[in-house]
């Protein structure tokens, strides 16, 4: 078993903006060129990003933690392996939708 902070060299913020849980990321590629310059678990994430899922259920899939998640993240985004989508402001600010969120994981 490896420590998660060991994954990521204890690094304990990502290069670049920090990203939101609920944007969503997508790999560019199907298959990396020289896939010995990546860590497994950068693989593990291009392989559940082959369709858009947002950090938090990324994190979820792979079972790690949060800070890992966005770690190898913006490494892979640096590389030019992935693309992230920020969510837009003004659909954070509309109180229907964050009513009908709550109200989801209120039932949860």
């Amino acid at each position: 078993m490896v420590r998660p902070y060991a994954l990521v060299r204890g690094r304990t913020k990502p290069a670049g903006e920090l990203l939101d849980v609920i944007s969503m990321v997508y790999s560019l590629h199907t298959s990396v060129a020289d896939p010995g310059d990546l860590e497994p678990e950068h693989l593990a994430v291009l392989e559940r990003c082959g369709n858009p899922i947002s950090v938090a259920d990324l994190a979820s899939a792979l079972d790690l933690p949060l800070g890992v998640i966005r770690i190898l993240l913006g490494d892979l985004r640096d590389c030019g392996l992935l693309r992230i989508h920020r969510p837009r402001p003004e659909r954070l600010t509309d109180v229907r939708l964050l009513r009908e969120v709550a109200d989801g994981l209120r039932r949860l």
